[in-house]
């Protein structure tokens, strides 16, 4: 089953660590992927650039409209995403739990991805049924 892991860091927390701190956190982490990919756990992954450079679309007034964002009340903030192959949920929280990234103050959120094969495959359907009309 895939997992969807959400990487939180503090940006201020990783601006007071040294470039060999920073190196020496990367290095561990880039590691542990590695050991994920040879053992048929990291499906995939990706770092986000800081919160500033994103945006937040949605629905306003008939019409869809931006704001500058997300902008959270807390410290921390969203790193970037790993997708997992695991078995269950316990095992998506012991491989994660090995992450190095959680020593230097790093939090994941581990969430089970949904099947919607079922649900795409039915909605095909209804569409085949309207179009040959």
């Amino acid at each position: 089953m895939k997992y969807i892991c959400l990487g939180y860091y503090e940006p201020a927390k990783h601006a007071s660590m040294t470039e060999d701190e920073r190196n020496a956190m990367f290095d561990e982490c880039f590691e542990y992927d590695d050991y994920l990919r040879a053992n048929g756990h990291f499906v995939g992954g990706e770092a986000l650039q800081p919160q500033e450079t994103a945006l937040t679309l949605h629905w306003k007034d008939g019409k869809v409209a931006t704001t500058d964002g997300p902008y959270a009340e807390t410290k921390e903030q969203l790193g970037g995403i790993l997708v997992l192959e695991a078995r269950d949920m316990n095992h998506a929280i012991q491989l994660m739990s090995r992450h190095p990234s959680l020593k230097y103050g790093s939090l994941f959120e581990i969430h089970p991805t949904f099947d919607m094969s079922e649900m795409m495959n039915k909605s095909e359907q209804r569409r085949q049924k309207v179009a040959a009309r």
